[in-house]
């Protein structure tokens, strides 16, 4: 399975992005879900970004709960200054009552330092919205991209440890074929001590009626038809984990269908081995479906 395209909820990304004094980065965690589940945070005026982000994510990715991340960084901007005029107008107004009164007139440094006249304002202030939204875009892809590789790289990982749980899985079902195969063997041996006890306790009891009593029993131990059924879903799985991306769902349900054909085939034993089989399936399942829950 190491060629396997099986790919993982969980990972975790970031990517960096810079443009005209204006810095970011990118931070995106994945944990498993049952559907694709976005949530962000971001900084204040850019809420409208989260439509474009969560469109940009469906396109590549279809299961996960994702916390997206986008972090400012405006320290490298460039500053430039601006003189409000209606401020400094009002000032100016006022001053000229000063000045009729003998008053000195204002100096240009004094009139600049006066509360409002001057204004600061960062670089990427001036920004066209579109412009910056755009190169913010691009560097939340990448960050996708790297994602998708992390996720990957542990989706291979995954697919390891589910072929050697089904590698498992069909060591015991082989066992429990062979256990199966002996079972009749056993059961006939039984049903006759079982008979001649019977008819020694009650002589005139039919042995038609004896006879079909034991065809019942063994019918109902026959577990032929749960150890190829359990074989058949091996070997989907299988091929399922051959396929790699988006199959997650149809493994859950294929570790469903296990569960109940192993947990007949224990209803179903005659015999402590075959229950003990039954459990050490039971148990192999449940740990193959823990690990199922994080594939995409």
């Amino acid at each position: 399975m190491t060629d396997s395209q099986l790919f993982s909820m969980t990972g975790f990304a970031r990517s960096e992005g810079a443009l005209s004094g204006l810095s970011w980065i990118w931070e995106i965690k994945s944990v498993n879900g049952k559907g694709l589940d976005l949530r962000c945070r971001l900084p204040g005026g850019f809420e409208a970004l989260e439509q474009r982000l969560r469109q940009a994510a469906q396109k590549r990715l279809q299961r996960g709960s994702l916390q997206v991340s986008l972090n400012l960084d405006r320290s490298a901007a460039e500053q430039s200054f601006r003189v409000n005029r209606p401020v400094l107008d009002r000032y100016l107004a006022a001053a000229q009552d000063l000045i009729a009164a003998g008053a000195a007139a204002p100096t240009a440094d004094g009139l600049l330092a006066l509360r409002g006249v001057l204004e600061v304002s960062d670089a990427d202030e001036e920004l066209d919205p579109e412009a910056r939204d755009a190169a913010l875009l691009v560097s939340f892809e990448a960050a996708l991209s790297a994602l998708l590789e992390a996720r990957q790289a542990e989706g291979k990982r995954l697919a390891s440890l589910l072929t050697e749980r089904l590698e498992d899985l069909t060591k015991l079902v082989a066992e429990a074929q062979g256990c199966a195969e002996a079972q009749p063997a056993g059961l006939r041996a039984r049903l006759e001590r079982q008979v001649a006890e019977l008819l020694e306790a009650a002589p005139a009891l039919p042995a038609e009626r004896l006879a079909q009593e034991a065809a019942l029993l063994a019918v109902k131990a026959d577990v032929r038809e749960e150890i190829e059924r359990l074989e058949a879903h091996i070997a989907t799985a299988r091929d399922l984990i051959g396929q790699g991306q988006g199959i997650g769902r149809k493994l859950d349900f294929l570790c469903q269908e296990l569960n109940r054909e192993a947990n007949t085939l224990c209803s179903k034993a005659q015999d402590i081995r075959l229950t003990e089989i039954g459990l050490a399936m039971k148990s192999c399942i449940d740990q193959l479906r823990e690990q199922v829950q994080n594939v995409e």
